[in-house]
């Protein structure tokens, strides 16, 4: 997939299929569209097309996780705009007739039914229909995935995201919330007392979870292991001054410094706390490990 953080001009000879929207996690609802989008690309020879319009703002997931994504989901270019003064002054139709006409080709659109665009969000889905019988192209709007009587939305999974409810977050998301990052050195007092942990710290542009404990797994290239994890910054040992993720792996005795791991989140165990020493912490790892190898029994 090929990834761009300005508009393309394609060849004049290629067309496109595109959806266009936030994609801030790549939800169900986003997956409906992109799914969409893929069907006509394939059908049509069509380029397929996620224009994503991106605020500076803290993410469910960062650009790189939501470009592995959608690069899993086949699309053949994510173009990645910020939503900017320049961007934002735009009028709908210059939008349009600029981006999504002259240089991107469309000749299908698929958006949701609350899709805006353009200076001061003027831009409607009735409005992008009326500009498509001017300039030829075909808009197809898709209901919203629900949850009950609950649109699925970025901010429904925030706020699920916010309570812990990692169950209904990864239900949400239609796949489980994760953090990546390399493993790092740390203190070693996991060694000390018996549970050697590995550590990273995750971008700061990422939304996490509450510090807390967590039933997790974790990726490695070609390998998994289940374990549990603590969001947080050791309130037991002194602290750390950012945040990290901390994790015990059930049953690898391998060394993982340096290589990437991806943190998957599964369920939500107890809050971080401080102990009144290594010895009640660890007393409490052991039963953290205890309860969390009992989940998905």
């Amino acid at each position: 997939m090929e990834y761009i953080q300005e508009v393309p001009a394609l060849p004049d000879t290629q067309r496109s299929v595109i959806t266009l929207g936030k994609f801030n996690g790549v939800h169900r609802g986003h997956q409906k569209l992109i799914r969409q989008v893929g069907r006509k690309g394939k059908k049509n020879n069509w380029k397929t097309v996620v224009f994503a319009l991106s605020r500076n703002v803290p993410m469910l997931f960062t650009k790189n996780e939501r470009r592995e994504k959608l690069e899993q989901m086949g699309m053949d270019l994510l173009v990645d705009c910020p939503l900017d003064e320049h961007m934002m002054c735009k009028l709908p139709e210059e939008f349009v007739a600029e981006y999504l006409v002259q240089k991107l080709h469309a000749v299908h659109i698929v958006v949701g039914p609350d899709f805006q665009f353009g200076y001061q969000r003027k831009g409607t889905v009735e409005l992008l229909a009326e500009l498509g019988k001017k300039y030829d192209f075909v808009v197809e709007v898709l209901e919203k995935e629900r949850d009950g009587e609950r649109e699925i939305s970025s901010t429904y999974i925030r706020e699920q995201l916010n309570e812990g409810h990692m169950e209904k977050v990864n239900q949400l998301l239609g796949y489980p919330f994760s953090t990546t990052g390399e493993v790092l050195h740390g203190r070693g007092l996991g060694h000390t007392i018996g549970v050697p942990t590995t550590n990273l710290v995750p971008p700061k542009e990422k939304l996490m979870p509450p510090n807390g404990v967590y039933v997790t797994r974790s990726v490695f290239k070609e390998k998994e292991f289940m374990g549990i994890t603590n969001v947080g910054y050791k309130p037991t040992v002194g602290g750390e001054r950012f945040l990290g993720v901390e994790t015990y792996l059930y049953d690898c005795d391998e060394d993982l410094y340096g290589e990437q791991s991806k943190v998957e989140f599964y369920h939500f165990l107890r809050p971080e706390k401080r102990f009144s020493s290594l010895e009640a912490l660890k007393e409490q790892l052991d039963k953290d490990i205890e309860e969390g190898r009992k989940y998905g029994d």
